[in-house]
């Protein structure tokens, strides 16, 4: 049985212009441009990896906080649970997929 979180379907749709790929990683499922992760799924809820000045915007998001793989698990850095609001409005959720793919691309040196 393949594991797929809910929102899978929904995070590749936004993602398709980078490239992407998915791999399982501490229970829920990692996303990929590249090399470079920049996106986590677990259960129902997406975190994005990035850059400072946009992870400072988004925790402000309300509904926003730090994304924790498992309950007693640190906050994995640098990465946001982007709030349901932006989830459900698929626009909004586009653009900060592409914040975190185009900071994760930024990352990879040659």
């Amino acid at each position: 049985m393949v594991y797929r979180p809910l929102r899978y379907e929904q995070m590749m749709k936004a993602a398709e212009a980078f490239d992407c790929r998915a791999r399982r990683m501490f229970g829920g499922m990692a996303i990929y441009t590249g090399p470079k992760m920049f996106a986590f799924l677990y259960e129902s809820e997406i975190g994005l990896k990035l850059a400072p000045e946009d992870l400072a915007e988004a925790m402000n998001l309300p509904g926003a906080g730090p994304l924790h793989p498992e309950p007693d698990a640190e906050p994995m850095r640098e990465y946001v649970k982007m709030p349901r609001d932006i989830l459900d409005n698929f626009e909004a959720f586009q653009a900060w997929v592409e914040r975190s793919a185009n900071y994760a691309r930024s990352r990879i040196t040659n």
